[in-house]
């Protein structure tokens, strides 16, 4: 597995006494680091305050020609407690015990959520993927020129290894289109807008995607975060 190792700098400053001749202890002074193009995006919707979030609930929804899915996500961050509410059924499971009969489960919320909190995951999970960040890059769907970072899953772990995404965003570092594209495969195998985004609690989230080429939304409704 490929790692992402962040480098930080460290300047040591020495300070002398100015009245006597007496030493005075070396002390380290941490000079702010720069921030990774993940971190930037991150923290361009919101990232920094995650840690004050203790639960998020939101419905996922598809809405394709005329078929409607949806189904209602409670996660309890700190403790990890997931709740899955559809029409059908309620699941609750703790995502540090995921057993065989809660994969499918596990699996749906781990998709949903990365659709929620993409920006997020470029964080915690840059020790699974490589990146590369290209400037000046034409942008699949609006045609603007844009930033574009390339992200490539590792061939082993999680629910679908070997993925790649393709995000497009400003000099704002706020992601306004992306591609997937299925075990890094050159062509897309979906590409969308990120639109309508609403500001929670201090999280910046995108609401809304659309597709180009099909009669296709993906959005979320019912969005809390506590």
């Amino acid at each position: 597995m490929k790692k992402l190792i962040l480098l930080s700098v460290l300047i040591s400053s020495v300070f002398t006494g100015c009245k006597t001749d007496q030493k005075k202890p070396k002390v380290a002074v941490a000079e702010d680091k720069e921030l990774t193009v993940l971190e930037k995006i991150a923290n361009a919707n919101g990232f920094q305050n995650w840690k004050d979030v203790e639960s998020i609930k939101f419905t996922f929804n598809v809405d394709r020609e005329d078929e409607h899915f949806e189904r209602t996500w409670l996660w309890e961050t700190a403790s990890n407690d997931v709740t899955m509410m559809t029409r059908q059924d309620t699941i609750s499971y703790n995502r540090k015990s995921v057993d065989s009969t809660m994969t499918a489960t596990d699996g749906g919320f781990v998709n949903d959520k990365f659709w929620l909190l993409a920006p997020y995951q470029l964080v915690w999970d840059q020790k699974s993927f490589t990146f590369k960040h290209t400037e000046g890059v034409e942008a699949p769907i609006s045609k603007s020129v844009m930033h574009k970072l390339t992200t490539v899953y590792d061939n082993d772990g999680g629910y679908t290894p070997g993925d790649a995404y393709d995000y497009y965003f400003g000099d704002d570092y706020i992601i306004k289109e992306w591609v997937y594209r299925k075990e890094n495969q050159s062509e897309p195998n979906m590409t969308t807008t990120w639109e309508d985004y609403k500001e929670l609690n201090g999280l910046n989230i995108s609401m809304m995607h659309k597709r180009p080429d099909a009669d296709f939304s993906l959005y979320f409704s019912g969005v809390v975060v506590k």
